[in-house]
């Protein structure tokens, strides 16, 4: 007696297959049955001879849709459920079962689990706003002022992954909406190093994470930043172990200090620049009988290595440095404490002697904005002056009219470009920004309204308080800047 009656084989909630015209012998077949999707069913069939081929069209048919195995992933500790694949690997294992053949093995107390698929997770898990797409809410949260991010990082896991991760502040830098803060590093009375965040547009000081302790009381170390958003701590020296060769990097992203290569020589009180994202460093001193440093060097964190660059001229400990047309001009003093410059091209890897106009009158802060080299005229920082190339002279000047006067408190520690405009930093945390893109239409006018104050009211201050302070014994320094940077999130 033959008989003909189709089988239905459940793959998944979306598909059924029929499979007629079945083997022409008797045969243990292990298929789902139409139960719940999450039952499974062995039932032995024996069914009437047919013709040779319509077994070998089966078993085809059969090798590619009945793919779930019989045995638990988890139950099968020899790993030998491969082989279900096929009719004769399912031979292996007891019908009507789900264990294996070889019960000698005992399961461990931690049985793995099966992992999710990718797109099982994220189509599992909970969307970053509810109601909306995850690409529509990205585009509202990377609008989100910077300083907010702080507390966005504390709502959920996803928003503390997204807010930690490069994706996410890419997205601010390419649409034009990443913040730059200023970060100041200053050093107590104690000798005790600490550092602060300002936020120049809500004009907040925003806390940190604590520096490292290698570098709480470190003497002489570097600071610079690479790629906009990491700034690196390096060399030095520790008041009990002598110079350092370490390096460690704060991340505004991730608001995490983390690890860098160590340099190739110990130094401190050194030179210091970044040219085309590469961190460059010279001169210096170390602990031994050749104190002053000729070498140099430069990491590249794509490569992240460092490497050796040709030697300076004479050994240098530099006090003051600027990246002018591509070039890193160092100023500083030689082995027997006479004044010197030197300056590095990078495309030539090499050293000369400078003694133009230049370096002749640059002796305070400096940086360069849109091509053009600033540096501080005076000690409050209250006027600028400007190099020209064309007359090798320093001899325009932006004067705010409003000198602060020159003591300590009052100086100025660094200047760095913000926000298309200049940025001076003194040692009281007082902050003025100064906007030089309007100076050359100024035909000859006042520059004060050029000057806008940012941050603390040392400008309020007047020469008979700063006298009475001097006489009062009030205007001790109670804590220097050592270095200041500019970081963009």
């Amino acid at each position: 007696m033959s008989f003909d009656f189709p089988w239905r084989l459940r793959l998944h909630k979306q598909t059924n297959k029929n499979i007629s015209y079945l083997p022409t012998q008797v045969v243990k077949m292990f298929f789902f049955s139409p139960m719940p999707i999450n039952q499974e069913a062995v039932i032995i069939f024996t069914l009437p001879l047919s013709p040779p081929l319509m077994w070998t069209q089966l078993l085809i048919k059969m090798d590619r849709v009945i793919q779930p195995p019989l045995v638990d992933t988890t139950a099968c500790l020899c790993r030998v459920d491969t082989g279900l694949k096929t009719v004769a690997g399912a031979k292996r294992y007891v019908p009507g079962t789900k264990l294996c053949l070889r019960p000698d093995i005992k399961p461990s107390i931690h049985p793995t689990r099966n992992k999710a698929a990718r797109g099982d997770r994220s189509r599992n898990q909970s969307p970053l706003l509810p109601g909306l797409p995850d690409d529509l809410a990205i585009a509202c949260l990377i609008r989100v002022p910077r300083v907010e991010h702080r507390k966005l990082r504390l709502v959920c896991k996803r928003w503390y992954r997204l807010l930690t991760g490069n994706f996410f502040y890419s997205l601010r830098k390419s649409l034009g909406v990443a913040e730059e803060w200023i970060y100041v590093i200053k050093r107590d009375r104690d000798g005790k190093i600490s550092w602060h965040a300002f936020d120049p547009v809500y004009q907040l000081w925003q806390p940190l994470p604590p520096i490292p302790k290698e570098y709480s009381g470190a003497l002489g170390f570097g600071c610079a930043v690479l790629s906009g958003c990491h700034l690196y701590l390096f060399g030095g020296k520790d008041p009990l172990k002598g110079s350092m060769r370490r390096v460690i990097f704060y991340s505004a992203r991730t608001n995490k200090w983390h690890r860098a290569p160590d340099m190739l020589r110990r130094r401190h009180f050194f030179g210091s620049c970044v040219i085309n994202n590469c961190l460059y460093v010279a001169g210096g001193e170390n602990e031994g009988v050749h104190r002053s440093l000729r070498s140099a060097e430069v990491y590249d964190p794509n490569k992240n290595r460092w490497s050796f660059v040709s030697d300076m001229s004479t050994a240098m400990v530099p006090f003051i440095g600027v990246v002018y047309n591509g070039k890193w001009f160092l100023k500083g003093l030689g082995s027997h404490r006479q004044v010197m410059s030197e300056v590095y091209q990078p495309d030539t890897d090499s050293w000369y002697p400078v003694f133009d106009g230049m370096v002749a009158g640059w002796r305070n802060p400096s940086t360069t904005l849109n091509g053009q080299l600033y540096a501080l005229d005076c000690k409050d920082g209250c006027k600028l002056r400007l190099y020209d190339e064309i007359t090798d002279s320093w001899s325009k000047h932006i004067d705010s009219k409003m000198h602060l006067g020159n003591s300590r408190a009052m100086e100025a520690a660094a200047l760095v470009p913000l926000n298309g405009k200049l940025c001076i930093i003194r040692n009281n945390m007082s902050i003025s920004l100064v906007d030089v893109s309007k100076f050359e239409h100024l035909n000859g006018s006042s520059a004060e309204h050029l000057w806008e104050t940012i941050a603390g009211k040392g400008q309020f201050r007047t020469l008979m308080t700063n006298l009475w302070s001097s006489l009062a014994g009030r205007n001790r320094l109670k804590s220097h800047i050592v270095h200041c940077q500019v970081l963009q999130a």
